[in-house]
Parts: C-alpha cells; sequence; structure tokens
C-alpha cells in the first residue's frame, strides 16, 4: 500500500509545527520530554489553556463545543507533531474520557457546567471505575451509590485514580441496583473531589511517580443532578467511552518520538570510541524496533483512512497489544543505549530533573528515560490487560 498526505495536509502540519516551535516555551517543553507523572499543574493549565487560545484545545469534540472540525487524519497528524514537539498529550480523563460522555448523553446543563472549564484547562478530572477486586472486570464492581432524596450516598473504594490528587471532579462507575444484571446496575455519577467523606491516597510507582491513587468514599453525598443518563446505564457508557477513540489505544505517537529518542541516545553514546548505532547489535534491535512501529502506523492509518472496516473491535485490541508491548521494546532500547547513565536517579516532577545546575551538566537525554521505562511495565495491564485483549480478538475475530 502507498500512503501519502494530500498537499493541504501537508501544508497543515507546516502550520502546526511553526504554532509549537513559536508558542511552547522550551523549558516547559524540556519538563514534558521528561515526563513526569504526574505533570507539574501549573504546566498542564498553561499548556491547555495556550491550545485552547488557538482553537485546538479540543480537536475530536464536536464544532459546537470547541472542537475543530478536523478529519481523521489531520488529528492525526496534530497529535504526531505535539509529541514531535514535546507537547503535553494529558488530561485524557476528561478531554477524552468524560467528555464524549458528556456530549453525547449528559443534560444541557451539565455540558455548560463542565465542558467549558475542562477545555480552558480551569478543571481536571480523575476516572474512578477500577477497584481492589475489579480490575478489567467492571461488572464485578462493589461501590454503592444509594438514592435518598435528592441526594446519592456513595459507599465504597476505587484504586488506580490518576490524577485524583490534582483534579477537581471525578467520573464514577457506582452501583446503584444490585438485584439487576450486573451491568444493568451501575450507573456514571459525577463527584466532586474535595466532598466531605472521599479520601485520595497517593499509590508511589515503581519509577516514583504520584499520578496513580486509591480514593476511599464513605457516606459521600452527591447532588441527583450529577447523575449522567440515566440510572442503570453506566455500562454502556463506559463501553462508549473506552471504545469512542479506535487508534488511541496503539500508542504510536509516544511510541515515534520515544523511538527517535532512543535514535539519538545511541548516536551520542559511544563503545571504544564507535557510536553504539553503528555497532551491528544495537542497530539490529533499533531497525526491528523501527519496522514494528512503521507497520503499526500504517495499521492505524488505515483505519483512519477508512480503508480497514472489518471486525474493529478485535482490531482496537490488536493495536493494544502491538502499541503497548513496543511501549515496553522502546523504552528498554533507551535504558540499554544509556549504559551506566541509566543508574542515575533523578528527581520526579519539579526539581532536579528539570532545571538543577547538576541535572543540566548531563546530557538532555539522560534524565527522564530510565523512567519512562519503569512505568511502561504498566502497559500491558492498564487500558485492559493483554490476556483481556487477546480473548476479545478471540472471540470477535475468531468467535472462538
Amino acid at each position: 500500500m502507498r500512503f501519502e498526505f494530500s498537499a493541504e495536509d501537508e501544508a497543515f502540519r507546516l502550520e502546526v509545527q511553526a504554532f509549537f516551535a513559536a508558542h511552547l516555551p522550551r523549558e516547559m517543553a524540556r519538563r514534558f520530554a521528561i515526563g513526569a507523572h504526574p505533570p507539574e499543574r501549573a504546566d498542564v493549565r498553561a499548556f491547555q489553556a495556550l491550545l485552547h487560545a488557538r482553537g485546538w484545545g479540543a480537536p475530536h469534540w464536536p464544532v459546537e463545543w470547541g472542537g475543530t472540525g478536523w478529519s481523521p487524519l489531520r488529528k492525526h497528524i496534530f497529535m504526531e507533531e505535539l509529541y514531535n514537539a514535546d507537547g503535553l498529550d494529558y488530561g485524557w480523563q476528561g478531554l477524552h474520557m468524560v467528555a464524549p460522555v458528556l456530549i453525547a448523553f449528559g443534560s444541557e446543563a451539565q455540558k455548560k457546567r463542565f465542558l467549558p472549564p475542562m477545555l480552558s484547562g480551569d478543571e481536571f478530572w480523575a476516572q474512578g471505575f477500577s477497584e481492589p477486586n475489579a480490575g478489567s472486570d467492571l461488572a464485578n464492581l462493589k461501590t454503592q451509590a444509594v438514592l435518598e432524596g435528592d441526594e446519592w450516598v456513595v459507599n465504597g473504594q476505587k484504586i488506580w485514580t490518576s490524577d485524583a490528587m490534582m483534579s477537581e471532579w471525578g467520573f464514577f462507575l457506582v452501583r446503584t441496583d444490585s438485584t439487576a444484571k450486573p451491568q444493568r446496575g451501575i450507573s456514571f455519577l459525577l463527584i466532586r473531589m474535595d466532598t466531605p467523606g472521599l479520601t485520595v491516597r497517593p499509590i508511589v510507582s515503581i519509577e516514583g511517580g504520584t499520578g496513580l491513587n486509591e480514593v476511599f468514599l464513605e457516606n459521600v453525598r452527591v447532588p441527583a443532578e450529577n447523575l449522567v443518563g440515566e440510572a442503570g446505564m453506566g455500562w454502556t457508557y463506559a463501553k462508549y467511552l473506552l471504545e469512542k477513540e479506535r487508534t488511541t489505544s496503539a500508542f504510536l505517537y509516544f511510541n515515534k518520538r520515544e523511538l527517535e529518542k532512543a535514535r539519538e541516545i545511541a548516536q551520542a553514546q559511544k563503545i571504544g570510541g564507535v557510536p553504539l548505532i553503528d555497532t551491528p547489535a544495537f542497530a539490529h534491535k533499533l531497525a526491528r524496533a523501527e519496522v514494528d512501529v512503521m507497520a503499526l502506523e500504517f495499521s492505524v492509518l488505515r483505519i483512519l483512512s477508512g480503508e480497514a472496516t472489518q471486525n474493529l473491535n478485535a482490531v482496537v485490541s490488536a493495536l493494544k497489544l502491538r502499541g503497548s508491548a513496543l511501549q515496553q521494546r522502546v523504552t528498554d532500547l533507551q535504558v540499554e543505549a544509556l549504559g551506566l547513565h541509566a543508574l542515575r536517579s533523578w528527581g520526579h516532577g519539579e526539581g532536579e530533573a528539570s532545571d538543577s545546575p547538576e541535572a543540566l551538566r548531563w546530557p538532555a537525554f539522560v534524565p527522564g528515560r530510565t523512567a519512562a521505562a519503569l512505568i511502561a511495565r504498566a502497559s500491558t495491564i492498564y487500558g485492559g490487560s493483554q490476556e483481556v485483549q487477546k480473548n476479545i480478538i478471540a472471540k470477535l475475530a475468531f468467535g472462538l
């Protein structure tokens, strides 16, 4: 297959490149490149405000709510150049997950209340789905919400709740009917994170980040109007949320950018005076990874261009399998290329990793790479584990 972008799309690419070159502060881009998890809140807010001012705050939203009206291929170009510029692809829980649900199923009052501050970067969101005994098996969740007058009273626990410490709001799956079949008894509820009875406890992840959290809900009272859509339809809304973006699970833009970083490191690091990239063993590993990333990209482009239409849900699971495994491979290549430099421990978030005198004495490609490789170990678990994705493929593609 031969795939080329139109002249108009290439002109659009140049426009996006010029925008980031002119408006993305270099020190902010450096902090984004290091990849602290979570990033500094001020940076997230400032970058989203920058995109919003240009009209690019949520390219995938409908135009009437602030979207761009871009074609799928132009959204692809924009995301590719955002990563190339070391921009920030963040705010997923709000912009990419709860927003499409609100637009499709929320009330007009909910849309007007929640979408504008999400778009401008003034409010952040956390996702309250997983529980200690209900990760990929959401139908087994136990958190309950009971309607008392004009309030829902919520009790339960969530875990792996990304960004809970820095968010004003969370969207939670809760069980509102224990007598119905498991999927039918779940509802979709919006809860302020500072509501009395709601407690957030950070989980320090393997690379030192604090973006993941436990959330405890004890007699948390939530206004009845914070229910999205109909009671008992939370399972349907959650599936809509997870299926909305068919190609994001490939982590294509991350993999392309990190592969280039691996190449940069291998060009700079030397063994016996020879650049690592010129040694046959490492060059072979890099080439194999490049071929696989290229194949992943063309798989994504086939979907975006409308060429791939059969068994799309199974294809999405295949993209998740390949993309998450490649995250681990390309970041492992970076660590291998760094050699002993990979053993250096760096501060997480703001601190020495971004702008201290000592950090600036090290090559710019060193800070953050080992942390990225460590947290990538989770890529084959979150968003649906490898085992879950293989079961989906077996059922949908092969009828097993």
